[in-house]
């Protein structure tokens, strides 16, 4: 065999290897969202990694930020510490006017104003779902329970970019 002919095996092989390579380095990459999105694994097995993300300047991590430690809050129930997270929470993370109609569907409704609903979720997700108009709009869907078919409900939220705040919650169609 030439050296010419073992020089470019040599080298098609060495190619090979390094495209097998980069696919193995970022195909964890590639399994996420293309879009910028907040993850939690929240399994309790020993064996699962747990990895969160987040960016204060992003909208998406802001609230997806609120609404974990808002269910955290709300989870722990009674505990005075609780309750006084959660007040604080809203206070921070939802504009004034999204305050308002946060107490308003509660009056009106007997239910949370947050969660839409009288009891707290087990699981929840933040998707990106767009932005324009100096706004972004977040989908929150929350799940009731564990097993095969949970009861999931969804929340459409919507921001807005130069504050950052929470202007609006309302249940998705």
């Amino acid at each position: 065999m030439s050296a010419p002919i073992r020089t470019r095996r040599g080298l098609i092989a060495a190619g090979a290897i390094a495209a097998a390579l980069s696919l193995a380095a970022v195909t964890p990459a590639l399994a996420g969202s293309n879009t910028p999105r907040t993850t939690a694994n929240t399994s309790t097995s020993a064996n699962t990694s747990t990895s969160v993300k987040g960016d204060p300047r992003a909208v998406i991590s802001r609230v997806s930020d609120f609404y974990g430690a808002y269910i955290d809050a709300m989870w722990d129930g009674k505990a005075p510490a609780a309750t006084a997270s959660a007040k604080a929470l809203r206070g921070f993370y939802l504009s004034t006017e999204a305050q308002r109609k946060v107490a308003a569907y509660e009056k009106r409704e007997h239910a949370n104003g947050i969660l839409f609903a009288q009891n707290v979720p087990v699981k929840w997700e933040v998707t990106y779902t767009g932005s324009g108009a100096g706004h972004a709009t977040s989908r929150v869907t929350l799940t009731w329970s564990d097993g095969r078919n949970p009861q999931v409900t969804r929340i459409d939220v919507q921001s807005d970019l130069a504050t950052r705040k929470i202007t609006d919650l309302r249940r998705a169609r």
